[in-house]
């Protein structure tokens, strides 16, 4: 397709934009054939496209507002000018047609990336927040997939303290994804996020699947997602054990513990169930944690210790009064042995009632049945989940099976094999 020499070239290719846009799949690939040939001159002649914009629909003419406007985009932008980027990128991402920019996935990742870049620059990450999460569902192919910009998603809401609008992407199960790095930052940023909406099991989840997750070299995500992994399993369960599953990779297994001592000491301490040794040691270590951004999840880690040691209580007690509580889990006062008895119980942490009359706390056994229609509809909706995940595992599982890189590896491992020593397959199977 030849642009018109009559006419400039920016009046010529807005013209062959319109022509094209929103008509047929062809004509969509000859429009998508052209831009790319004109990625120099738009870069070079922005200025003159820019305001070429004006002419075109971003819903009806998608793909060439695009390119154009990302080009309009790529160099040096000053922090006055800013403010009117992150206005019409949002305009556009809110507006643009999905079948189109999902033409040009790559620039449109571009333009979202440079709009993350802007807002963080206006130190106004809120104003990102609705805007990627517009970019990752029209990006998507399905939910299943894990987009490149999942992780900038994420990490706005983290800085804009908006954790339930994070939680929607969290929630999805995904199967696809295209880089690994981008699985790593979805993880931890999703972590975060967790915590801070005090979902501690999710957290756990996810950020256990970064601790595990295959990885040839030891970086620094593992590293400070393993910090906080260790930290919110002490205040969720109690307890953390310092073995790793089998199937996590040699090099986190090697490295992980070297670069996380700090919080390794804080288990042993933590365990002891002694408040004043482990008041002591976060003290000393007070700086350690406070460079690690940590030091609120400590200090919870420490709080925790009271909660754990009344638990305790209730597995030997069935009445206790609050001065005793008090006295055994080292607190100030009946007064504030009170109050965390009755945190917990507003937690559904443990069950128990207080007579503040005579200051006696009776423990009592779990109420709840199992047997409400809102429990059976949860075990219910819990099955289902699990069977529509174990479908799409053997789908993938069955999928794998059949891709010819894993059938030629298994191949030459085969060749390998020695079969006089059957034990010793499993080690030099490494797929």
């Amino acid at each position: 397709m030849n642009l018109n020499m009559n006419m400039n070239y920016a009046e010529s290719l807005v013209l062959q934009t319109k022509r094209l846009s929103g008509t047929t799949p062809e004509d969509l690939n000859c429009l998508h054939g052209l831009l790319k040939q004109s990625e120099e001159t738009l870069r070079t002649e922005s200025a003159r496209f820019a305001s070429s914009l004006a002419d075109l629909d971003p819903f009806k003419h998608s793909l060439g507002y695009l390119y154009i406007l990302e080009a309009c985009t790529a160099g040096t932008i000053s922090k006055e000018l800013a403010n009117e980027l992150v206005l019409s990128i949002a305009r556009f991402i809110s507006e643009c047609d999905a079948e189109q920019i999902r033409l040009a996935p790559e620039k449109f990742i571009s333009l979202c990336k440079r709009f993350k870049d802007q807002v963080m620059q206006l130190e106004a990450p809120i104003r990102g927040v609705a805007p990627l999460l517009t970019a990752i569902r029209k990006l998507q192919s399905s939910s299943e997939q894990l987009t490149t910009l999942h992780p900038d998603f994420l990490l706005l809401c983290v800085l804009a303290k908006c954790y339930k609008t994070g939680l929607c992407v969290l929630e999805d199960d995904i199967f696809e994804l295209d880089q690994p790095k981008d699985f790593f930052l979805y993880c931890y940023y999703g972590g975060m996020i967790c915590i801070g909406q005090k979902r501690y099991r999710k957290a756990l989840e996810l950020l256990h699947n970064v601790v595990t997750a295959p990885m040839s070299s030891i970086n620094a995500i593992a590293v400070e997602a393993y910090k906080k992994y260790i930290l919110v399993s002490l205040i969720h369960l109690g307890q953390f054990s310092t073995s790793f599953p089998k199937y996590t990779s040699s090099s986190a297994q090697r490295n992980l513990k070297n670069y996380s001592q700090p919080y390794i000491d804080l288990v042993t301490c933590y365990g002891n169930g002694k408040i004043s040794e482990l008041e002591a040691y976060v003290e000393e270590n007070r700086d350690k944690f406070e460079n690690d951004h940590n030091l609120g999840l400590v200090k919870q880690v420490v709080s925790s210790t009271y909660k754990r040691n009344i638990q305790r209580l209730t597995q030997t007690y069935l009445t206790l009064s609050l001065q005793d509580i008090a006295n055994t889990v080292q607190l100030n006062s009946p007064k504030e042995a009170e109050m965390h008895v009755l945190q917990m119980i507003q937690d559904g942490e443990i069950y128990a009632t207080i007579n503040q009359k005579d200051g006696m706390v009776r423990f009592l056994e779990d109420p709840e049945q199992y047997k409400t229609c809102e429990m059976i509809e949860r075990i219910d909706s819990s099955i289902q989940r699990i069977m529509t995940l174990s479908k799409k595992l053997t789908a993938i599982d069955e999928h794998i099976s059949c891709d010819p890189q894993y059938l030629a590896k298994a191949g030459r491992e085969r060749q390998r094999l020695d079969f006089d020593d059957l034990d010793s397959v499993p080690q030099k199977f490494n797929i």
